[in-house]
């Protein structure tokens, strides 16, 4: 698929096909597209748990208030260990190098799933405490998104954009 197709066709897809699995080759190309993913002073502070168990699918969207998720075979938890860039950068390294870099890996995530003919969408909104429980993650790596990936059981159309005028500055 060209890249410009990719980005045309990149939705945020909640219900999945329960009848059909990913594949571990498919989750493993998702992560290889997530580490390819810009980052400050190749520092690579992101860190991912894959959840392909019901049982912790089910533990994790408790933790997320959105029963919605367990509805896809797989949960991608993006998180990021701030230390290393707070070594290197100070205060902007650990509050915004480090975030950029795991989002910049989150969104990578979410266009090698359309690549790979499979939907996905970006959880942004949880209980960061809640969700660090369910994934047993420790302090200080912080669950920056989570990223259920399945076989889309929807039509989703393309949602409104704001015009580029309304968004863009030249100077």
């Amino acid at each position: 698929m060209e890249f410009s197709e990719v980005i045309a066709k990149r939705r945020s897809v909640r219900h999945f096909n329960a009848k059909l699995d990913v594949s571990d080759e498919d989750v493993r190309a998702l992560l290889d597209a997530a580490v390819a993913a810009p980052t400050a002073g190749n520092i690579q502070p992101w860190r991912f748990t894959v959840v392909k168990s019901l049982e912790a699918r089910e533990r994790l969207a408790g933790a997320l208030h959105q029963r919605w998720a367990t509805g896809a075979p797989v949960i991608i938890a993006v998180s990021v260990d701030p230390r290393p860039c707070s070594a290197r950068y100070g205060d902007r390294g650990e509050y915004l190098y480090a975030i950029q870099d795991t989002a910049a890996a989150a969104a990578n995530i979410l266009l090698a799933a359309v690549d790979r003919g499979l939907a996905a969408c970006w959880i942004g909104a949880f209980d960061e405490s809640a969700v660090r429980d369910a994934l047993g993650l420790p302090m200080p790596i912080t669950p920056v998104a989570l990223i259920p990936v399945g076989y889309s059981a929807e039509s989703a159309g393309k949602p409104a954009r704001r015009p580029l005028s309304e968004v863009t500055t030249w100077l």
